[in-house]
C-alpha cells in the first residue's frame, strides 16, 4: 500500500471506485462505464473483492447506478463541449479519473476538481506516484467545506472564469447534505454565467424504492451512518425542482432513473438492472 501522509480519501469515494472497477471485471459487455484508473489510485488490499461491500449480487444495484450516473455525466461534458462550454466543475470529485481517462477530451477543457484538503492531497500524492501528474489543465481544488469555505470562492482563486459558461457536476453528494446547504448549492450555480448547466443528482425517499431492492438501500443506509456520514436529505422530484425554480435557471428537468435504464440498460442479457432511487436535477442559466 502506498504512504498516505496523513491524507486519505474518502471510504464512499473508494467504494465508488471499486465498483466501477468491478463493473469491467464482472458484469459483461458492452460496458456502461469503464474506469480500472481509480482502481490504481484506490490500490486496495489483496482481495478487496471478497469485501462484503462488494458481493456482486448484493451490490449489484448499487454498481449499476455508479455507472449509470458517470456515464451520464460524461455524455453531457462531451456534448456541452461540443457547445463550446469549456470549464468543468465537480463538486465532490473523489477518486474521479475523467482526466486520466480520457485526456483526448479533458485536455480541451479546463477541470476543476473541489473535495476536502485531505483528499485532494492525496490524490494529488498518487496521481504523481502513478505517473500521471497534474496538467496544466486539471485544477485540484481544496475546500474545507467543515470550515464553511465557500467552494466558489475557491474555484476563482484556482481560475475559474465567472464570465464563462460551465458544466458542474455533483453527484452522490445531496444525501448528505441539508436542504440549507443544497439549496445554496443551487443558489451558487445559478449565478454563474449564462449557459452553465448543473447535474446533481438527489435520492428518492426509500418509501419509493421497489421492495425487492429495500434490504440492500437500508444496508447502504446503516453503513452510511455507522461511518459518519449519515444519509439526512431525501426529495421527491416535484419538491426537487420547484427548490431548483425558485431561482434564477432558464431551465429545470428531471432525469429520472427509468429514464437512464432506457437509455443505458436496455437489451442487457446479464441482469445488470438499474433500481430506482437515485436521479438527476438537470438546471441550466
Amino acid at each position: 500500500m502506498h504512504n498516505k501522509q496523513n491524507s486519505e480519501p474518502d471510504h464512499t469515494a473508494v467504494r465508488v471506485a471499486l465498483w466501477r472497477a468491478l463493473h469491467v471485471q464482472i458484469d459483461s459487455p458492452p460496458y456502461i462505464f469503464e474506469d480500472e484508473v481509480g482502481l490504481q489510485l484506490a490500490d486496495p488490499e489483496n482481495g478487496w473483492r471478497q469485501r462484503s461491500d462488494m458481493d456482486p449480487e448484493g451490490t449489484s444495484g448499487f454498481r449499476a447506478s455508479i455507472v449509470a450516473r458517470a456515464r451520464f455525466i460524461e455524455d453531457l461534458i462531451i456534448e456541452q463541449l461540443a457547445k463550446g462550454v469549456t470549464q468543468y466543475v465537480i463538486l465532490g470529485a473523489g477518486l474521479d479519473t475523467f482526466a486520466q481517462r480520457r485526456p483526448e477530451v479533458a485536455s480541451r477543457m479546463r477541470i476543476f476538481e473541489v473535495d476536502q484538503p485531505g483528499t485532494q492531497a492525496w490524490k494529488r500524492q498518487r496521481l504523481n506516484e502513478l505517473g500521471f501528474g497534474i496538467p496544466e489543465w486539471l485544477r485540484l481544488v481544496p475546500v474545507d467545506f467543515e470550515r464553511g469555505s465557500s467552494w466558489l470562492e475557491q474555484l476563482k482563486t484556482a481560475g475559474f472564469d465567472m464570465s464563462r459558461p460551465a458544466v458542474v457536476a455533483s453527484t452522490g453528494v445531496t444525501q448528505y447534505l441539508s436542504k440549507d446547504a443544497i439549496e445554496a448549492t443551487l443558489q451558487q450555480v445559478a449565478a454563474l454565467a449564462p449557459g452553465s448547466t448543473l447535474a446533481m443528482t438527489f435520492l428518492l425517499p426509500f418509501e419509493l424504492t421497489e421492495p425487492e431492492k429495500r434490504t440492500s438501500v437500508d444496508a447502504a443506509e446503516e453503513g452510511a451512518r455507522a461511518s459518519g456520514t449519515p444519509f439526512i436529505s431525501f426529495f421527491r422530484p416535484p419538491e426537487m425542482l420547484a427548490m431548483a425554480r425558485k431561482l434564477d435557471f432558464q431551465e429545470v428537468r428531471h432525469v429520472s432513473s427509468t429514464d437512464l435504464s432506457q437509455r443505458y440498460f436496455t437489451g442487457r442479457t446479464d441482469g445488470l438492472s438499474l433500481p430506482r432511487g437515485e436521479e438527476f436535477l438537470i438546471a441550466t442559466t
